[in-house]
């Protein structure tokens, strides 16, 4: 697999080998050895989650105080603009997004590391999102950052549409990120 960092801290693009020929494709999603050596950790996954959204769905901004959840993140259908957002006050990333494509052709996933915001847009007809989690979900420990925070300013593609959000995420918070980068 290919490793490549991004402008956050601990946030990593992971590509595996595809093995293609005229029958199809093979790869190796997930490899708790490789894994743990490219992001340099000891963490196991304890639960594997599967979400499917209709385009123009936004999920998110996520993220659990108390028993925060690292996510290894990929779309086995459809496309998907994946963000993330680092609120870990000692990050020197603090306060700053990264957003990318994850689509059922490259198979690209991506790892945000516990402690870090999270969301989705689905850019295509529909998507099947995978994800797997390093911790048990807790309800009472969720929160929400407002997918529209000024502070952030993320540059969704919403092509000028307004994104279908549940309640929860129509409830989200705006934050403030003091000295953010």
């Amino acid at each position: 697999m290919e490793v490549t960092t991004t402008t956050i801290a601990d946030v990593l693009i992971i590509e595996p080998k595809v093995f293609s020929d005229e029958r199809g494709f093979f790869f190796e999603s997930f490899n708790q050895r490789e894994f743990n050596a490219a992001t340099r950790t000891d963490l196991c996954f304890v639960q594997d989650n599967h979400s499917r959204s209709a385009k123009g769905v936004l999920r998110g901004l996520h993220y659990q105080l108390g028993q925060p959840q690292g996510k290894l993140v990929r779309v086995v259908r459809g496309a998907v603009f994946d963000v993330v957002v680092d609120i870990r006050p000692a990050s020197p990333t603090f306060g700053t997004w990264f957003g990318l494509e994850l689509n059922e052709h490259d198979h690209r996933q991506l790892w945000v590391p516990p402690g870090l915001a999270h969301g989705f847009l689905v850019i295509s007809d529909s998507a099947d999102l995978l994800y797997k989690t390093t911790d048990y979900y807790a309800p009472e420990f969720e929160r929400c950052i407002a997918w529209d925070d000024p502070t952030l300013s993320i540059a969704w593609p919403l092509s000028g549409n307004w994104p279908q959000l549940s309640i929860k995420d129509q409830a989200g918070e705006h934050m403030v990120f003091d000295g953010a980068r």
